[in-house]
């Protein structure tokens, strides 16, 4: 060792690394620098001597257990543990190396004492250390996952799934998320772009697997319609062939050619229908998961009418199935049969054409006469969904109030809307179809009489006068179930451009950055809110910050927007104008997954799924491990309320709460909130069906989630639980009356509350 690395270890904390200068040591520490080098050569000499194959004693494991404990025990008279990791620098290494030697963990120094030990010229292997001296660390893993960089494929389920970290020791990096340096919990995915949803894709998807099916689908119908002149031509060869002749042979040859046309045809068409029942399943699959996702997002900008898309979807599978797509289908054959009847005699294909023509007239205004009834009468059957909706969730209020008649006054009154609407265009409809039959019939009675003065003439004979007509049956047919199902299809083809419109202007086919899991930090810039269609502002300028970990609550008076607030913060709904951001960035440029898996929110309407305790505590997915059921129910102080049920967390819970009590709902929600580490929570009225044990487990709950670095906004009357955070928030008609930190605001309220008794009016009596 030289004189520079004796300073080092003299000078001890004093060395300025920045700077790279040693100061200078008093000769007492010099001699106890010498002291500690002269320990850690014999030490390195000896590991050294072990490893380059010394002469093995009558003991090695005893010799080497010897060795280390002497090297220990000088080295634990030298200093601590730290200071050896820094007298292990290398003594000819720049500043510069020094710098980023000293800055290693302790844990590096741990693993490879030897090679900290060479000098930097070396170029010597790092010597096998025996496994009862030392303990090698495994590598920590990268805390943030996949990177762009050092990814090879595409984001897996276990890559996009949110690893939420533990508390972490403080000291070393856990694998399982907790971050190092005291305890951080960041562990998601990070710098990896989530692939967006794509719902264009899947529109794509379901409309390429029509067409395609729609494809085979066509070519049965070409066949079919050809296989049904089958029948007009065994007519005509009866007609003007076996009953002149009198042939048995030609009959039966002929009845036998005809029944295989017809069993083919009956075949074929079962294959189509079969077809098509399919093409409609096929297509529910695919676009029934984004639709409801889709409405889902778009619900948070609406009134909740976009589920009703989904009924659109079943809508369009029924049209798929029905025969008014068959009639469709068949409609473009149409001339083909016009052309076979023309060339039997021109004077019977105009006849047909001239029909044709005048069914197309009769379904042009049936489709202007009907139109704006069949529209009132849909948008009438929504709203009465709609109450019929609301009426199966507050069952329990109709029937405790008995305003049950009023509510059915309600549906009855849309009801009748859309029924009034519907009968009208459906009498229009009616009418226009008797027509199209009335024509129809006209147009086979008037080609029968011309066929038989043709015949009479001498240009045609009667079998193809007979098959003329069938003929002509068969080509106008498809054109009188259009007009009949035109209803059908125009519904169907709304239905197909509302589900359109709703899966391409849905914001989640836009992709967002995963960015590093959220610490909690909070800014609310200036929000602005007015609800359409109103115009009143509920909130005003709205403005205030949270720092990682701190707790707040919202007061105010009834009206004043503290929900709507609570509601804002959790990204339920859009601010007018302004941003809401956690750690920095707005919830609307949030991955969706990873901003909801960092959250907890408690509304004040507390609504549990249909399923288990267990199910609801972890938001129904499947992914999870009791572990973390556990935890939640622990941070929620709930496990015992838990733990009393008979089936304890495997109790079912109904869709209407029961067997839980209001109480005990609030508290299972309010685990579900604490579920998956979150690192913001928005507490909506947590207390307002506790009783006075449920009041203490929130409190306990607010505190332990400020211990474990939680930052929470409750939004709370109660004096009991602003005892619990750091700062308060006094709403006032939508604008912020007060801001500050607790003790202020509730010293500025009751000043303010003295100033109003004193000044309010003695009545004297």
């Amino acid at each position: 060792m030289n004189q520079i690395s004796k300073q080092i270890f003299a000078a001890g904390s004093a060395l300025d690394l920045k700077s790279g200068n040693i100061p200078a040591a008093a000769p007492s520490e010099l001699k106890t620098a010498d002291l500690r080098l002269s320990a850690i050569d014999e030490a390195v000499e000896n590991l050294r001597r072990l490893s380059g194959g010394a002469a093995p004693s009558a003991s090695p494991s005893a010799d080497r257990r010897g060795t280390t404990e002497a090297a220990a025990a000088e080295m634990a008279r030298a200093g601590t543990v730290q200071a050896l990791a820094q007298m292990t620098a290398m003594p000819e290494a720049s500043p510069n190396v020094l710098k980023a030697e000293t800055a290693a963990p302790a844990s590096a120094v741990e693993a490879k004492p030897v090679a900290a030990a060479q000098p930097q010229t070396e170029a010597r292997a790092v010597p096998e250390l025996p496994k009862e001296t030392t303990e090698l660390k495994s590598s920590p893993t990268v805390p943030f996952g996949k990177t762009i960089e050092g990814d090879s494929g595409p984001i897996s389920e276990t890559d996009r799934r949110l690893r939420t970290g533990g508390g972490g020791n403080g000291k070393d990096s856990d694998p399982r998320g907790g971050g190092g340096g005291g305890g951080g919990g960041s562990g998601g995915g990070f710098h990896k772009r989530s692939e967006p949803v794509n719902f264009a894709a899947s529109l794509s998807r379901g409309m390429a697997a029509v067409r395609r099916n729609m494809v085979v689908v066509m070519m049965f119908t070409i066949a079919i319609n050809v296989l049904l002149l089958a029948i007009p031509l065994y007519l005509f060869q009866i007609s003007d062939r076996v009953l002149t002749s009198r042939s048995i042979d030609t009959l039966v040859m002929l009845s036998i050619v005809v029944l295989g046309a017809v069993l083919l045809q009956a075949f074929m068409d079962s294959v189509r229908r079969f077809i098509l029942m399919r093409t409609a399943v096929e297509l529910e699959v695919q676009l029934g998961a984004p639709i409801l996702s889709a409405a889902a997002r778009a619900s948070l900008h609406g009134s909740g009418k976009d589920y009703q898309t989904l009924q659109d979807l079943q809508l369009l599978r029924g049209f798929l199935t029905s025969g008014t797509l068959i009639a469709f289908l068949d409609a473009p054959l149409m001339p083909f049969f016009v052309v076979v009847v023309y060339f039997v005699h021109p004077h019977l294909g105009i006849i047909i054409m001239t029909c044709c023509a005048v069914l197309f007239v009769i379904a042009y205004l049936n489709q202007k006469f009907t139109a704006r009834q069949f529209a009132e009468s849909n948008g009438y059957l929504s709203r009465a969904n709609f109450h019929l909706d609301s009426m199966s969730r507050n069952s329990q209020i109709i029937n405790a109030m008995a305003m049950i008649p009023e509510a059915v006054k309600m549906w009855g009154r849309e009801t009748a809307g859309s029924l009034k609407s519907q009968v009208e265009a459906q009498d229009r409809n009616i009418i226009f179809s008797g027509i199209s039959k009335a024509c129809r019939m006209i147009t086979q009675v008037t080609l029968l009489g011309w066929g038989a003065h043709l015949s009479l003439s001498g240009e045609l004979t009667g079998g193809m006068v007979i098959a003329s007509s069938i003929i002509s049956g068969r080509a106008l047919a498809p054109i009188e179930g259009a007009i009949e199902g035109w209803h059908q299809f125009n519904r169907s083809a709304a239905a197909y451009s509302r589900i359109k419109s709703l899966l391409l202007n849905s914001p989640l086919n836009f992709p967002r950055l995963r960015l590093p899991n959220p610490e909690g930090r909070l800014d609310v810039e200036r929000i602005l809110f007015v609800p359409p269609p109103q115009k009143k502002v509920v909130l005003n300028g709205i403005s205030f910050s949270l720092k990682k970990g701190e707790s707040l609550a919202i007061i105010g008076n009834s009206g004043s927007g503290k929900t709507t607030l609570g509601k804002m913060l959790v990204g339920s709904i859009v601010p007018t104008s302004g941003n809401v951001r956690l750690d920095l960035m707005d919830l609307r440029n949030w991955d969706q997954r990873q901003f909801g898996e960092s959250i907890g929110y408690l509304p004040q309407d507390v609504q549990l799924f249909p399923g288990t305790i267990k199910a609801n505590i972890c938001r129904m997915r499947d992914d999870v491990e009791d572990r973390q059921i556990y935890e939640a129910a622990v941070l929620a102080d709930v496990h015992e309320l838990i733990a009393g049920f008979p089936q304890g967390y495997e109790t079912i819970v109904a869709a209407d709460g029961a067997p839980l009590s209001g109480g005990q709902k609030q508290r299972i929600a309010l685990a579900r909130a604490f579920f998956g580490n979150p690192k913001f929570v928005v507490l909506d009225e947590p207390n307002s069906n506790l009783d006075t044990q449920g009041e203490a487990a929130l409190a306990k709950a607010l505190i332990h989630a400020k211990k474990q670095g939680i930052t929470t906004v409750t939004i709370t009357q109660r004096p009991a639980l602003l005892q619990c955070v750091d700062k308060i928030l006094v709403l006032k008609d939508g604008t912020v009356a007060m801001f500050g930190e607790r003790i202020e605001v509730l010293q500025a309220l009751s000043k303010s509350n003295g100033n109003s008794a004193q000044q309010a009016p003695r009545i004297e009596g």
